[in-house]
C-alpha cells in the first residue's frame, strides 16, 4: 500500500470522491464551503463520501450534509 505524504489539518472539513480504484481527498476550511462543494459533486452524480471535521485523531461532525441542511 502506498504511503500518504500529507498530514490532515486540524479543524478542516474533509470529504472524498471515489474515482475508480482511487479516492481523492478534498478539504475546505469552513463547514459551509465544504458542504456546498460536497453537495455540488453529489448533484452532478459523483460518488462522494463525507468524512467530517478532522480533530487530529478522528473525524467529528461526520453526518453527511443534505440539500436541506442549510447549505447554499
Amino acid at each position: 500500500m502506498a504511503k500518504k505524504h500529507y498530514t490532515k489539518g486540524k479543524g478542516k472539513y474533509y470529504f472524498s470522491i471515489k474515482a475508480g480504484q482511487s479516492n481523492i481527498l478534498i478539504h475546505r476550511n469552513s463547514k459551509e464551503e465544504a458542504e456546498h462543494i460536497y453537495l455540488n459533486y453529489k448533484k452532478v452524480g459523483k460518488n462522494v463520501e463525507w468524512l467530517g471535521k478532522w480533530t487530529g485523531k478522528k473525524y467529528a461532525e461526520a453526518t453527511a450534509p443534505t440539500a436541506t441542511s442549510g447549505a447554499k
